[in-house]
């Protein structure tokens, strides 16, 4: 009797601690299905947001190399010099119903435009999947918007226009005083301004030891790089440098080899040290999984 009793209690425990148990997993997944819905929801948002602001890249590529305004006059077609009408502005979608021609002459518009929206879409969206809600968010949207328009623009003209470094440079440093400020991370924006003076100085010294390979853009560019990626730490540091130089001498020595260019001839760097800044920002966690002992 007293085994058979002793059996019975122990079910009616473990039913009652099930049933406090039920209650309270259910409302860890709820929480779980909560943050993954409005994580969802940023995403979205910065993807919307980064059509938006690609199409104002655009105009920042073609105008300011140009120096023009980007404010005044209104977007025309280069063509038949035409205004731009509202509708026909919308990101991507003009440009598709349009067939790619302008409305009033049937010129061809450039791929380039919705090619930019797209990409500017999912760097944000992808900023956003990786930092979430996050304070240096935004900070980090305008490195990415930045970066896009200056590797553009290198890729083009072989020139980083100093326009656009400095006001990406002041409005992420302003942006990440105010964290610092309001949040008391001192040690980061520490690690940030030595990173981009660090930055700065090895290029500088590259730039003089050899201006013809590496112009002074890219001493400038520098600046934002080691701003950034200090903010997530030194080893980010080491990583997006090591990425972009990677990444430029499996490049150049493919068109070397192709005979698509000579070994005197430069390369617009700054495409690759965005490139190298964008997947430190990206993977760098899984990337230096490997490292992480090392203090």
């Amino acid at each position: 009797m007293h085994h058979g009793e002793r059996r019975i209690e122990a079910s009616h425990d473990s039913i009652s601690v099930a049933s406090c148990e039920f209650p309270y997993s259910r409302s860890r997944t709820r929480q779980r299905k909560r943050k993954a819905t409005l994580l969802g929801l940023l995403i979205v948002g910065c993807a919307l947001l980064g059509l938006a602001v690609g199409s104002f890249l655009n105009v920042v590529i073609y105008r300011v190399p140009r120096h023009e305004s980007i404010v005044t006059p209104r977007s025309k077609c280069p063509n038949c010099q035409a205004p731009i009408l509202e509708r026909d502005n919308i990101p991507v979608v003009s440009w598709l119903l349009l067939h790619a021609k302008c409305r009033n002459c049937r010129a061809p518009i450039s791929a380039r435009y919705p090619l930019v929206e797209l990409m500017t879409s999912g760097l944000f969206a992808g900023a956003a999947a990786r930092m979430g809600f996050t304070l240096e968010l935004p900070a980090f949207l305008v490195m990415l918007a930045c970066l896009l328009a200056l590797s553009w623009i290198d890729a083009e003209l072989m020139v980083l226009p100093l326009t656009i470094v400095y006001t990406t440079l002041v409005m992420m440093s302003g942006w990440f005083v105010l964290i610092a400020g309001v949040h008391g991370e001192w040690r980061k924006l520490l690690v940030a301004v030595i990173g981009a003076a660090a930055w700065f100085g090895l290029f500088f010294l590259l730039n003089f030891a050899s201006p013809r390979y590496l112009g002074f853009g890219d001493v400038r560019l520098a600046l934002i790089l080691g701003l950034g990626l200090g903010w997530l730490g030194w080893r980010y540091e080491l990583l997006g440098f090591f990425l972009a130089n990677l990444i430029g001498a499996v490049i150049g020595i493919a068109l070397i080899a192709t005979k698509r260019m000579r070994r005197d001839q430069p390369i617009p760097y700054g495409v690759f040290l965005a490139i190298g800044a964008a997947i430190a920002i990206y993977a760098g966690p899984e990337l230096l999984i490997p490292f992480q002992s090392i203090h």
